[in-house]
């Protein structure tokens, strides 16, 4: 038996069940599952009718409706869609940091897991890959099955290396083979550029970027003599943490942070920030709510 490295708790699961994951952008209609689009076109429910129009297709017209009324109706139809959910989680070193409770790759983890739930329930594809210099890829699959595998797969996941967004997006774009669901999980340590260039490869599909720190990291508490670890070089620096350095840390810090919000905003994609310390239920409440507000 493999070990597991990671605690990756998937009780909160079932407190999503009474939710259902709402798709924005037009998807691929290659398999008929559950999912409903709002367009109309053809499929295998009637929505409704409306008076023919000179250019339908006649096999839409229905006959009974003219034989009551004298008048031409075609009907239209709700077309099923399928929605494959392509989730990038980072597994680089600085990843593995927790000053209490889960560490950032377990929390990103428990949300890859609870998407790949949401998409589950409507029969779904979806594929969690990890990355850090390079990508380890998942083949993109349905079923609760599937599923348990993927939280095994995820339990035992060996991580480290630095971060290398930009690459990795780019291997991993050409794996996607129809407009998709596509969510990058990951701390964002990474240079702007590089971040900014992952966001715009994969801005054709629906996107959804998630940052998530430490909570130590969101707010610097410590001061005086401190000795400070990059958790992906190993570099250490010996260095005093006065007023003005955590000042400047947490202007440098805000600045990277709205980059990466800018970069979503322009491209239409949603951008969530998570410190490990929120309960994962709450997180899951705030992105499932934000989007049935749109």
């Amino acid at each position: 038996m493999t070990e597991k490295r990671h605690s990756i708790d998937v009780s909160f699961l079932k407190e999503l069940d009474r939710f259902s994951f709402m798709v924005r952008k037009r998807v691929s209609s290659v398999y008929a599952g559950s999912r409903r689009s709002i367009h109309s076109g053809k499929g295998l429910d009637t929505r409704g009718y409306r008076e023919y129009h000179w250019g339908d297709e006649p096999r839409t017209i229905d006959w009974n409706a003219y034989a009551r009324t004298e008048k031409l109706y075609v009907r239209e139809f709700e077309e099923s869609k399928s929605l494959t959910n392509h989730i990038l989680l980072d597994a680089s070193n600085s990843m593995e940091y927790s000053s209490d409770g889960p560490t950032k790759f377990e929390y990103g983890a428990m949300l890859a897991i609870g998407f790949a739930y949401l998409v589950t329930k409507d029969n779904d594809k979806f594929a969690i890959s990890t990355f850090a210099t390079n990508v380890s890829f998942s083949q993109p699959k349905r079923g609760r099955k599937y599923l348990l595998r993927a939280i095994d797969r995820l339990a035992e996941a060996e991580t480290g290396g630095e971060t290398s967004i930009e690459e990795c997006v780019k291997q991993y774009e050409k794996a996607i083979r129809s407009r998709s669901l596509a969510i990058i999980i990951s701390d964002f340590l990474d240079d702007p550029k590089s971040i900014e260039s992952a966001i715009y490869r994969l801005s054709i599909h629906e996107l959804i970027v998630i940052q998530v720190m430490d909570k130590t990291e969101k707010d610097l508490q410590i001061d005086g003599l401190a000795k400070l670890t990059d958790m992906e070089s190993g570099e250490e620096l010996q260095t005093y943490v006065s007023k003005n350095f955590q000042k400047n840390y947490q202007e440098l810090l805000n600045e990277h942070v709205y980059r990466i919000q800018q970069a979503c905003d322009h491209v239409g994609a949603d951008f969530y920030q998570f410190s490990n310390d929120k309960p994962i239920f709450e997180a899951f409440l705030e992105t499932l709510s934000s989007r049935r507000r749109w």
